[in-house]
């Protein structure tokens, strides 16, 4: 697979994942509810589908050769960017008005 295919590809799924929590009412988009999620709920699946991102992208660093060491810096640095990616979704739930 192609290095820049496999970014893109993290990239992409990043940004439907951020989303994800915003646009439906099941959990994880799966598990049906029968009330609606509160903005705690949202918050905790975005943590949980951020986890599974990265999962992603270490599967696909693997694949491509040897994983680097990663601190804490990279963390803070793609989770501030998950949380900017999940604003359309916020932007559409919370601030959007629904006729």
């Amino acid at each position: 697979m192609n290095h820049s295919f496999s970014i893109w590809l993290v990239l992409i799924t990043a940004l439907l994942a951020a989303n994800l929590p915003f646009i439906n009412e099941r959990w994880l988009a799966v598990i049906p509810r029968s009330l609606p999620k509160t903005l705690w709920m949202r918050l905790a699946e975005l943590v949980v589908l951020y986890f599974a991102v990265g999962a992603v992208g270490l599967a696909l660093e693997h694949s491509a050769g040897q994983i680097a060491p990663q601190g804490w810096e990279f963390y803070a640095t793609t989770a501030a960017l998950f949380i900017t990616l999940a604003f359309p979704g916020f932007v559409y739930r919370y601030l959007y008005r629904h006729r």
